[in-house]
This record gives structure tokens, C-alpha cells and sequence, in this order.
């Protein structure tokens, strides 16, 4: 999938911004979560990630929100911690992107790419 530089400039920009929160730096993937993206591909993983971000993200009003991503079991919702795309609130108060209303498409492609860039890093 191809995006415009200005695009990955921007993420790349969200990366190093939430690098330096002490609190979404300590988020790692595990051996566990490793295994599991290895046992798989990238693109399941990119589509896992498009699946809960549409689900428990996307919606106005979202179930449980502040609390429906788990801090474990899924590398994406580890990375949802670490890149502050795990409620409305982090996304409004991180990304700028406000509560009560639903994401549109693109806002779900920027949320998945910054997701999958994380993972991305992580594996490297």
C-alpha cells in the first residue's frame, strides 16, 4: 500500500513523540507476541488491527471506552498501549482526534499504520 511521504513523515513524527512518554515507552512486545506475529504475517496482523480499531476504537461511543483494549494477549492491543491508540481519550488527547464522533476511514488507516510502524520497529 502506497502513502504519500507526508503520511509516514507523520507517523514517524507520533513514533518519537510517544518514545518519550515514560509511560508508553515501557510498552514491549513479549517472546509470546513475537511468536505469535511470526507464526502469521504482517498482514493478518494489519488486519487484526483494522478489525479492533474499527470494533472497539472506531464507533462515537464506544464500549467500555478507557477500558476495552486488554494490556496483554494480542501484540496489537500491547501496541495500541504504546502508541496511545487504546481509547478515545488517549486519541483525543494524543492525536488530537475528539471523542463523540465516529472515525472516519482515514483516521482508521492513520490509527492501523501507526499500530503496524510500532509492531514494525519492535520486530526490528
Amino acid at each position: 500500500m502506497h502513502h504519500d511521504t507526508g503520511h509516514v513523515h507523520l507517523i514517524d513524527e507520533k513514533l518519537e513523540s510517544l518514545k518519550r512518554s515514560k509511560f508508553r515507552s515501557r510498552f514491549r512486545l513479549t517472546a509470546e507476541d513475537f511468536e505469535y506475529i511470526r507464526s502469521r504475517d504482517m498482514k493478518t496482523i494489519r488486519s487484526h488491527a483494522r478489525d479492533f480499531i474499527t470494533t472497539r476504537i472506531a464507533p462515537a461511543n464506544p464500549a467500555h471506552d478507557g477500558k476495552q483494549t486488554p494490556m496483554r494477549n494480542h501484540p496489537v492491543f500491547i501496541a495500541q498501549h504504546a502508541t496511545a491508540t487504546c481509547c478515545r481519550g488517549c486519541l483525543e488527547k494524543w492525536h488530537g482526534i475528539r471523542r463523540g464522533k465516529k472515525l472516519d476511514d482515514t483516521e482508521i488507516a492513520f490509527i492501523v499504520d501507526l499500530i503496524m510502524a510500532w509492531i514494525q520497529k519492535q520486530m526490528l
